[in-house]
């Protein structure tokens, strides 16, 4: 015994016209209204006999009438995410940016200013190269003090050493003919826009 058609399965004719298709599912599905494996088995059959209209009416053996809704038209278009690039971006932006208490910018303010005035007042290799890493270190520490994630805090710290240095070069660039007057020398402007840096990155960073 030959499976039963799609048409025969819905109880109609190859010539049933969409209305009577339409009304024989309706008809069935309240029929079997409980028995989700037979519907299933009535849904099957009445796409499969959309399926095939659509292909005769493509082939334009057939007309079908506008308001007829394929089974490939019933799917939802997925959703525009436009606006989902300007959330996320805001919300990484959120979870960078901290809301600091006055301790959090006074005592990382003052480690820097501190070390400035050394590197201004004594500007040898030496207490260069010791600033700076004193300056990293305390950055390091005041970021980590924050959120105890070691890796998050060493990242930032990098990036603010490098974004003074790359500050700093550019400030001298501009401010070589006065550095004179102001006895500042290259690398004593580097180091000081850098502190600037740090303290910026340590207190309103987390």
């Amino acid at each position: 015994m030959s499976a039963q058609s799609p048409y025969e399965k819905l109880g109609v004719s190859e010539g049933a016209t969409f209305e009577e298709i339409q009304t024989a599912r309706t008809r069935l599905v309240e029929e079997l209204a409980g028995d989700q494996r037979k519907i299933s088995e009535i849904e099957a059959a009445y796409d499969s006999v959309l399926m095939e209209r659509l292909r005769l009416r493509q082939e334009g053996k057939i007309k079908v009438p506008d308001r007829i809704r394929f089974p490939e038209k019933l799917a939802t278009p997925a959703p525009v995410e436009t606006p989902a690039p300007a959330n996320q971006s805001a919300q990484w932006l959120k979870s960078l940016i901290d809301q600091p208490s006055a301790r959090d910018i006074v005592i990382p303010g003052m480690t820097m200013a501190a070390l400035g005035t050394l590197v201004y007042f004594s500007p040898t290799n030496a207490v260069l190269q010791m600033a700076m890493a004193l300056a990293t270190g305390s950055t390091l520490y005041f970021l980590y003090r924050k959120e105890r994630k070691l890796g998050r805090s060493v990242l930032l710290g990098v990036v603010g050493l490098l974004l003074g240095f790359a500050i700093g070069g550019v400030a001298y660039t501009f401010l070589a003919p006065y550095l004179g007057a102001l006895v500042l020398t290259n690398e004593v402007l580097i180091s000081l826009v850098t502190f600037l840096v740090l303290w910026l990155v340590s207190s309103f960073t987390k």
